[in-house]
Order: structure tokens, then C-alpha cells, then sequence
């Protein structure tokens, strides 16, 4: 075992009460802007954060209780976030992608009684509109009030004590017992990961751009990094919301100093205009596996100030560990180690016994310290197993159940998985919760799901056993795939099901998974949708041509047909980015990512880039 040295321990404080302080300092400071919208001052976030405090107060809502907030990224979000800190409440992020029977489940899940969203917003509002029971709150507006008002409505906000241990969130990820689980995240493992940081400095005056998905906890880091230290929060259109270059210059025209990105969006960014994150003081990338290459690109056409790979699981606050990225301490390396510990952090690689392993020999990765979560919300037992006392602390520490090493120069190094989890597109997905959906719809008794194919191609496939004819599978197929749609997040639906008529079986009569996976593989290999190397499949000039070659490597399907779109060749958004990109860089046509996505057709974008670029032969 071994840890980064400990910082000074802050005393048994709420993350709001630091906010606080920060509003006492810098009252009008700029808290939080949109560029072309709305700005509020420290002093003016903290007002209407008061008033959404005392209302939820006067509907009841306790201390600790879960409250939803289904929010975009924004002015009121934050407002919400901080409102719900300062009445002592728990908020619970809801993903704008969840469907509404997802959405459903996590709010019986947390019991959740109050939500906190946008009545203007009819999308989301039509995703709980069917849940009974459920209070609506919106985002107390700030115009029309003056400063003795705002002082006044202040002797409503609740007297807000905390203890180390009370929740500030519960961030939901996929499950492996069907459903998802919601992770409690107390006061103290936030106040860790923005006091004293090791992995990234941000200060007064700084700017902290906000491109995350709120109910990924990556906007933990962003907003609480941004209001505990005194600096701008900066929300900005993600990547795949805008062009590249318009992103990068408003990255630029903004001052953005401080910055997280996905692995997938940095990938994105490095192939396609690596000198665009140059601007940056600090660049923080996370979520999965970083390419070196693509981490070369970035530091040979202009580094930010600093380029770090963080690592951490939602259930030790975002962080854990970082790798500072430099030409020197890439020299050598064909894989980009995790690092080490982050601040008031302890690290154990250990083996299933929860011995320690040597040095350079694998072992699963176990976290400790003051950043790691309270537990799942409800599931004791699964808490118990995943939880574990540290030995020689009164604490806990995680079994993050990835294998690691530590290198000779003290780094670790991630090699994999002890289970099924795995990761897509910076998603953290359990297989066997897409299994046991699948199940539970009634139309198969069996379902097997594996991730096929790396990087931008990466995908779900699966296999089922089929419960008719074989005449009778795509209709099956269409039927279970509707259904898991409607309790599923997109990311989390497999792009190719196998029809099984029978279940391979071992000796003991139980299913031969690696047989199966075997063939889930095999199919899409003969369906056209296996890995394609960049470039293969890239013949010709004519813009259907160039098009069909861009789509093939990033899609990893080698047949596309004239009417064949995007979307239901398992086309992303962030991979429309991608295309867009390629098609900019290739075919000298300027295209949106939502161009490529709308396209009914591979026939029709060609036809719309052939309209654009006459010159094209």
C-alpha cells in the first residue's frame, strides 16, 4: 500500500459553506456565465441557490433527502445544484439521453418525492410526467429583485448543518443486478477532491468551462472545483454540439483556463485539431483507456499548460489518481499509466484475498480515504462487498474491481477487469445488466452481450435465445429491442442481436459463454459490422464513396446500403463529430454533426456534400 502524502484536513464542513466563503470574498465576482446569456455574480448565485433552498424547506423536504434534478447544463442548473447543498438535501442528476422508464426506476429507487426541473422543458417533462407522487419545483428566476429583498428572503434558507459523512449526491451507474445503483457521495469526498489539489489548480480569476453531462460526475469536478475556488464557471456546447473549429475558438475567446474532456471527445479533438486545446492552462482527460498517440499529437502541435490523465470511479468522487502527460514522462511508454494517488488519497493493489501483491505483479485496485463513497443507496449487501474496512483506518476502502501494476517508477498502470464491467464511449457499463433487461422482457429466456471492437467502432453486440422460428428473428429481434429502448439508455443498447435456437452448454450444463461470445463476434464479423482499419473500404472519390469510407472506419460496418442512416448503423453523436470532421478534412465541405445524423441516407448526405462542393468530380 502506498499514498500520496495528506493534505491539511479541512474541519467537518458543508462543500456550500466554502461557497460561502468564496461569496464573502468575491461577491461580484462573475460565479457563472453562458456565453450570449445569462451571468450571475457570487453574490446573485448565492441569493437565488437561497430562495430554491427555502422552498424546498417550506415543501417539506429533510435533511438528506434525495431530490432529482432534471436540468441542461446552465446557469439554473448550478442554482439548483447549490440550492439543494444548502438545504441540506442529497440532489440526484438525471441524464438528459435516460429514457422514462429508466428515469422511473431511479426515482423509486431513491424515493425520490420533490424534482427540480425546467416546466418549460415539454422533452423532459414528459419522461415523469406518469410518476405519481412527485412534487415540481422550478429554478427560482432572479430578475426584478433587489438586493434588501434578496437580504431578506435570506431569513428563510434553512440553518443547514452538515456532518462529513451527510450526502451532497447520489450519482447512478449501471448495475449488474439489472437496475441501476445510485452511489452516495457525502460532503467530505468533495470537499477532498477540491481542496488542496494535486492533479489541478484552479483560482480566483480562473475560468472552468462546463461541457459535462450533468448526471455524469465529471460536473462534480467542474462546478465545485469552479465555485470553491473563487473562479468562473464557463458553459460551453460540447464538441459534438459545434464545429470543431468554432468550439475551439470559443475556447480561445472566452479564456477558458481549466478544462475536462472524455477520453472518446480528446481522441476526437487530437486527430482532428490537436493545436486546440493550446489555449489551456490545465487539461484534465478521463474515462477510458488514453491513446499515446493521440496524446503525442496534442503535445506536438501546442500542449496546454498542463495535460493530465485522472482516473477514478464514481465511488471515489471522480478522481483518484493522475499521470501527468509530458514528452518525457511519455519516453518509452506504449501505454499511459493511471499514476498515482490524487491528494488525501491511499492506493492498494491487492489480490482476492485482499493481500498485497508485488510490485510489477497484477492485482485489483482498492481506494481509501476520505474520498470514497458512503455506499449504494438501499443495497447494504452489495455495499458490503464492494465496500471493505481499510486495514489500519476506521474507514473503508473500494474494490474498484480493475487489475492493475505498478510500474518500476512507482506508476500504475491499468491491464483490465476482474468482471464484466466495461467501458463505452466514457460510459461505465455492467453486460449483465443489458443481460437481465433482456430477460425481464419476457421475449427470451436467455441473453449474452458482449462489447465488440476498440476505440471510436466500439459497440455492443448480443446473442439471444430465440423463442420461435427462425423466420420469425428480426421481428423478435425489433420487438426486444423496442422494449429494452424504453427502460435503457442508448449507450446501453447492443447495435446486433444473434438469434439462438439453442444454448451451447459445458459438460455441466450450464451455458458456454466463451462459445457464445465466440459467436456473437463471428456474426457481426459476416454482417459487416466487425472492426474496419482506418482508411479500408475508402475507394474512390465520388462523395458516396468517400462518405461510405468514413462511415466504415467509424462505424466498423463494411456493407452500408443508399438508404442505410447514421443512427441505425450505430452511429453516435460524438462519432457524427467524428464524421463530420473527416468529411471537412477529406471532401473540403463544412458539416454540422447533426448534418450527419439527420441524414435519412448515406445517398442523401452524399448527394447534399456533392451540392456543396461542385468541383468534385
Amino acid at each position: 500500500m502506498y499514498a500520496h502524502a495528506a493534505a491539511p484536513r479541512a474541519g467537518a464542513r458543508g462543500v456550500h459553506h466554502i461557497v460561502a466563503d468564496r461569496v464573502r470574498e468575491y461577491p461580484d465576482a462573475c460565479a457563472v456565465r453562458e456565453p450570449g446569456g445569462t451571468e450571475l455574480t457570487y453574490r446573485q448565485l448565492w441569493w437565488r441557490a437561497g430562495r430554491l433552498a427555502a422552498a424546498l424547506a417550506a415543501h417539506g423536504v429533510r435533511a438528506g433527502e434525495p431530490v432529482a434534478v432534471d436540468l441542461a447544463r446552465g446557469a439554473d442548473l448550478v442554482v439548483a445544484l447549490l440550492g439543494i447543498a444548502r438545504a441540506g438535501a442529497a440532489y440526484v442528476p438525471l441524464d438528459a439521453q435516460a429514457p422514462a422508464g429508466r428515469v422511473a426506476t431511479i426515482l423509486a429507487d431513491a424515493r425520490v418525492r420533490t424534482l427540480v426541473a425546467d416546466g418549460n422543458d415539454t422533452a423532459r417533462a414528459g419522461r415523469t410526467a406518469a410518476v405519481d407522487g412527485l412534487r415540481r419545483l422550478s429554478v427560482p428566476a432572479g430578475e426584478g429583485e433587489g438586493e434588501a429583498g434578496a437580504e431578506a428572503g435570506e431569513a428563510a434558507v434553512p440553518d443547514s448543518a452538515v456532518t462529513d459523512d451527510s450526502p451532497l449526491y447520489v450519482g447512478y451507474t449501471s448495475g449488474s443486478t439489472g437496475a441501476p445503483k445510485g452511489v452516495v457521495v457525502p460532503h467530505r469526498a468533495v470537499r477532498r477532491l477540491v481542496t488542496g489539489a494535486t492533479f489541478c489548480t484552479i483560482a480566483p480569476g480562473d475560468r472552468v468551462g462546463q461541457a459535462a453531462n450533468p448526471a455524469f460526475d465529471a460536473t462534480t469536478f467542474e462546478v465545485w472545483g469552479a465555485l470553491t475556488a473563487g473562479a468562473t464557471l464557463v458553459v460551453l456546447p460540447t464538441v459534438v454540439d459545434l464545429a470543431l473549429d468554432r468550439w475551439a475558438a470559443l475556447l480561445r475567446d472566452e479564456g477558458i483556463t481549466t478544462l475536462f474532456l472524455t477520453t472518446s471527445l480528446f481522441h476526437l479533438v487530437a486527430r482532428s485539431s490537436p493545436g486546440a486545446l493550446a489555449s489551456l492552462r490545465t487539461l484534465v482527460v478521463g474515462g477510458e483507456q488514453l491513446e499515446p498517440a493521440a496524446v503525442r499529437a496534442v503535445l506536438a502541435a501546442g500542449a496546454p499548460g498542463r495535460l493530465v490523465n485522472g482516473y477514478g470511479p464514481t465511488e471515489t468522487t471522480v478522481f483518484a489518481t493522475f499521470f501527468d502527460c509530458t514528452d518525457a514522462s511519455l519516453a518509452g511508454r506504449d501505454r499511459i499509466p493511471i499514476g498515482r494517488a490524487i491528494q488525501q488519497t491511499r492506493l492498494a493493489v491487492l489480490d482476492e484475498a485482499l493481500r498485497p501483491v508485488p510490485p510489477g505483479q497484477p492485482g485489483e485496485l482498492c481506494i481509501g480515504g476520505p474520498g470514497v463513497a458512503l455506499g449504494y443507496l438501499g443495497r447494504p449487501e452489495r455495499t458490503a462487498r464492494s465496500f471493505v474496512p481499510e486495514p489500519g483506518t476506521a474507514g473503508l476502502m473500494y474494490r474498484t474491481g480493475d487489475l492493475v501494476r505498478q510500474l518500476p517508477d512507482g506508476e500504475l498502470e491499468l491491464i483490465g477487469r476482474a468482471d464484466r464491467q466495461v467501458k463505452l464511449r466514457g460510459f461505465r457499463v455492467e453486460l449483465e445488466e443489458i443481460e437481465r433487461a433482456a430477460v425481464a422482457t419476457g421475449r427470451t429466456e436467455a441473453a449474452f452481450v458482449v462489447k465488440v471492437g476498440e476505440g471510436p467502432a466500439a459497440r455492443l453486440a448480443g446473442a439471444f435465445l430465440a423463442s420461435g422460428p427462425p423466420a420469425g428473428a428480426d421481428e423478435q429481434i425489433a420487438a426486444l429491442t423496442a422494449e429494452l429502448a424504453a427502460s435503457l439508455p442508448a449507450y446501453m443498447l447492443p447495435g446486433r442481436w444473434t438469434p439462438l435456437e439453442s444454448l451451447p452448454l459445458h459438460s455441466t450444463g450450464k451455458a458456454d459463454r466463451r462459445s457464445i461470445e465466440a459467436l456473437i463476434a463471428a456474426d457481426a464479423e459476416s454482417a459487416g459490422t466487425g472492426p474496419v482499419p482506418a482508411g479500408e473500404g475508402a475507394a474512390g472519390t465520388e462523395p458516396a464513396d468517400v462518405l461510405r469510407g468514413i462511415w466504415a472506419e467509424l462505424l466498423g460496418v463494411r456493407v452500408i446500403g443508399p438508404a442505410d442512416d447514421f443512427l441505425s448503423l450505430g452511429g453516435t453523436s460524438l462519432l457524427a463529430a467524428q464524421a463530420a470532421s473527416r468529411i471537412r478534412e477529406l471532401l473540403a465541405v463544412d458539416l454540422e454533426p447533426y448534418d450527419v445524423l439527420l441524414a435519412a441516407g448515406i445517398d442523401e448526405l452524399a448527394e447534399r456534400v456533392a451540392e456543396s462542393a461542385p468541383s468534385l468530380p
